[in-house]
């Protein structure tokens, strides 16, 4: 019986040391696979992060596409035969052939539009400005701005900075205008004044020829009386 009895309780003692081994070795596994599955979700967010920005352009091509695979049905051959029922009637293989080539230089001109359109709007560029506002907006702890449900003030809070900065641009280009005319007036002074001083020059000269004359005709009859020619 103590036999037996002591048999027991070392199976009892090995079963809790198996199961406290295998308790460990579980925590063990679920903590590696909990840290390896944080470490893959560190990893993805920054390549999902990306991977949203670079989408953004795919999804406008994307919903082009779309948009120009819907417009395409409605250029269908039925409509087109209908169109030019008679060539239809006529020769349907070669109205086929019309269509499909109209069909294939409708969307290859589309096409070139709207890549002309990515290309000359910037888009790509803009999306990245996008994507820098959107994470400056989530690096700011500011709240952003929302409507108060007052429209005068909203209103007057978006154009307030609008008006002051022109305000700001007319005071600097008032301010520029009265420098000008200052100058302006400064060489129309001086102006003035030399042509004051060019008449007091002429009026001199005048009145010294005036005196000049005058002693002139004195002196010519005093030399040359006039009753000496009297006959």
């Amino acid at each position: 019986m103590e036999e037996s009895e002591i048999a027991t309780q070392k199976e009892s003692v090995g079963n809790i040391c198996v199961k406290d081994s295998v308790e460990n070795q579980t925590k063990e596994a679920t903590g590696d696979i909990s840290s390896q599955m944080s470490n893959r979700e560190t990893v993805s967010k920054p390549s999902e992060e990306t991977e949203g920005r670079y989408n953004r352009l795919k999804l406008f091509d994307k919903v082009m596409q779309k948009s120009l695979e819907k417009f395409i049905e409605h250029a269908s051959f039925n409509r087109f035969a209908s169109t030019f029922r008679p060539l239809y009637k006529k020769n349907p293989q070669r109205m086929e052939s019309i269509h499909k080539q109209f069909i294939e230089e409708l969307r290859r001109t589309i096409q070139e539009d709207i890549s002309r359109l990515i290309e000359e709007g910037r888009l790509e560029f803009k999306l990245n400005e996008l994507d820098r506002l959107e994470s400056a907006a989530k690096n700011n702890p500011e709240a952003a701005w929302r409507p108060s449900g007052v429209p005068d003030h909203d209103l007057c809070s978006f154009l307030m900075p609008y008006y002051q900065k022109q305000e700001a641009y007319m005071r600097l280009e008032l301010k520029k205008i009265q420098i000008e005319n200052a100058s302006l007036a400064q060489k129309v002074q001086a102006g003035r004044e030399s042509i004051a001083q060019t008449e007091h020059r002429i009026s001199t000269a005048v009145d010294e020829w005036k005196a000049s004359v005058t002693e002139f005709e004195r002196l010519a009859s005093s030399l040359c009386p006039a009753d000496v020619f009297d006959v």
